[in-house]
Order: structure tokens, then C-alpha cells, then sequence
């Protein structure tokens, strides 16, 4: 008897905890169907609260102000990964991705999505991708990394990975990814390694696990990043040319209606005090701009650099 009380009391505790998931795990990824009058924000995410907590606010702003095209709801919908957030794209699931320029061109040659607008951040809307090395390592430029190593950050990584190893393909160098630090390197490639984050691809090239590393411009000026104690001892040997730091999506059959106000109003935003907090907590967007002819060129070379990685490297 008090066993069988016993087992029905964790039944119940199971299924309220069960419930309460549920309801905590709703508004994170929520449904998005094919309605008309459904604004739906997507985000390749591993950390859909955090992310939920920055896009609902700028969500929020912009849906009242596409009233006149039929807007009368917004919902965010969280992609595990890019194949995930394509899906959704093409099937009309998700409107409006914003992503990082590398991951945008993906679902640009996934999806068919297409820029919408350059999504200006902390002031800066283009930067570029610096490769450095130890003072003492005897590199000079691009030119000597045949036969060294170089540090990556992620597979995803639009400066720490896609651009610069675009443009060591450009350059005829070979890539050839390596198993650990001490792999021996084909003295006709490029060995490369996945550090998972700045602090540590700085860390590898000034301990000597790599030969090169590479990161933004920003990175490279951020301390959280690349400790000055470090940056004493390095120097950069080349730098890509300038890109845009990241860029807002929309799918390629979006009403052209919704389409055209929904970048106006984010192009508008900038100048209204009431989007002032949204903008904030929207990755610190600092305003939304048109996408110009010198960065159209420069997202076209960033497409092509994307799908020859993922063709001759991966």
C-alpha cells in the first residue's frame, strides 16, 4: 500500500516537472506555420533562452509597425544548425534570420534567402580578419604557412574561419586538418585546428601548440580576447580585405509587401527612442543599413569562399 502511494506521489511530481518544461520551453522555439499574418524571427542557436531574451524585444517593436501589411503576430522560431534554419527557410517556416555574413551566405546557397540589410554592431558594420604569428617564429606573411599549423575558432565562424580559410584557397594553399597540436603536417598544406574560442586561439600560437592564428581586427584590439601580454609577443602577417560584420535574411518568398516595411522599419529604428532598448539587446545593434554596391561585392566574394570551403576543405 505505501509503496503503491509512494509510486503514484513520483508519478504526479513527474508529470507536473514535465508540464513545467513545457511551459518554460514554449516561447523558445515556437511553432511557426505558414500564417500570413505571422512575423517569424529565426536564430541558429545552442543557447535558445539567451538568445529568445535578445530577440524577443526587437521582435516585439517591429510587429505593431507591420499592421498595415498584415502583420498581426511575431514569433521566434531556433534552428540547432544551419541545415535545420535552411529547412525552415524553404519551407517558409521562418521570415527573417539575422546571422553572422559566413552563415548568411549559407542559407543564401541552401535556402535561396536573400540580404536584407547590414546589421551594424557596437558602431561597426564591416571588419576584417587578421592572421598572426609568434615575433620569433620566423613567418612573415601568408606566404610561409606551407608545412606550419593554423588555429581556427569553429566551423562556423564567419573571421575565424570561412573568410580566412577562403582566402588561403585563393592564395593556392592547400588545407589538411590535423587531430591534436602535435599532428605532423604534409609540407604542402596547411595543417589547421579547431581552438572553440579567441582566448584560445591566442593562447595556442603564444604557447607554441600553433604556428598561426587568426581573428577579427576586433578580436584582436578585445583583452577578454587576446591578453596585451600576449599581442607583445605576436605580429600580424596578413589581413583580409573588409566584409560586413553580419547581415539580416529574409526567405526568398516573403511578401514583397512585408518584405519592403519591415526594412524600413528597421532602417528607421536608429532614430526612434523606443527602439533604443530593443536595438541594445539585439546583439548591440546599433542600426540597421541598406545593403550598398561595395558590400553586395563583398557578400558575393564571402558566398564563394563559403562554398569552395565547404567543397575542397570539408
Amino acid at each position: 500500500m505505501i509503496a503503491s502511494l509512494r509510486c503514484t506521489a513520483l508519478s504526479r511530481l513527474f508529470a507536473l516537472a514535465l508540464f513545467a518544461l513545457s511551459v518554460t520551453a514554449a516561447p523558445l522555439a515556437a511553432a511557426a506555420g505558414n500564417d500570413s499574418g505571422v512575423l517569424v524571427l529565426g536564430r541558429i542557436s545552442d543557447d535558445p533562452k539567451k538568445h529568445y531574451e535578445q530577440l524577443k524585444p526587437l521582435l516585439d517593436y517591429v510587429v505593431p509597425r507591420l499592421a498595415d501589411v498584415g502583420i498581426r503576430e511575431g514569433r521566434i522560431l531556433m534552428a540547432k544548425d544551419t541545415q535545420q534554419m535552411a529547412s525552415y527557410l524553404r519551407r517558409g517556416r521562418v521570415d527573417w534570420v539575422t546571422e553572422t555574413t559566413g552563415t548568411a551566405m549559407l542559407l543564401r546557397q541552401r535556402a535561396g534567402a536573400h540580404p536584407l540589410l547590414l546589421t551594424e554592431r557596437d558602431g561597426v558594420s564591416h571588419y576584417h580578419s587578421l592572421f598572426f604569428a609568434r615575433r620569433d617564429s620566423g613567418l612573415a606573411s601568408m606566404a610561409d604557412l606551407r608545412g606550419h599549423s593554423i588555429a581556427f575558432q569553429r566551423p562556423n565562424s564567419t573571421s575565424a574561419y570561412f573568410v580566412p580559410a577562403a582566402e588561403l584557397l585563393r592564395r593556392g594553399l592547400s588545407l589538411e586538418i590535423l587531430l591534436s597540436p602535435e599532428d605532423r603536417i604534409d609540407s604542402g598544406a596547411v595543417g589547421y585546428l579547431f581552438a572553440w574560442s579567441e582566448l584560445n586561439i591566442s593562447t595556442w600560437v603564444h604557447k607554441g601548440l600553433a604556428d598561426v592564428g587568426v581573428m577579427s581586427n576586433l578580436d584582436w584590439q578585445n583583452p577578454g580576447r587576446m591578453p596585451p601580454s600576449f599581442r607583445d609577443d605576436l605580429k600580424v602577417i596578413g589581413e583580409t580585405v573588409d566584409y560586413p560584420r553580419a547581415v539580416e535574411m529574409v526567405r526568398s518568398d516573403l511578401d514583397p509587401r512585408v518584405e519592403a516595411r519591415l526594412r524600413e522599419v528597421l532602417i528607421d529604428a536608429a532614430g526612434d527612442p523606443e527602439a533604443g532598448d530593443a536595438l541594445l539587446r539585439f546583439f548591440n545593434t546599433t542600426r540597421f543599413m541598406p545593403v550598398d554596391a561595395e558590400s553586395q561585392k563583398a557578400l558575393d566574394r564571402i558566398s564563394e569562399g563559403v562554398a569552395r570551403v565547404r567543397s575542397e576543405v570539408e
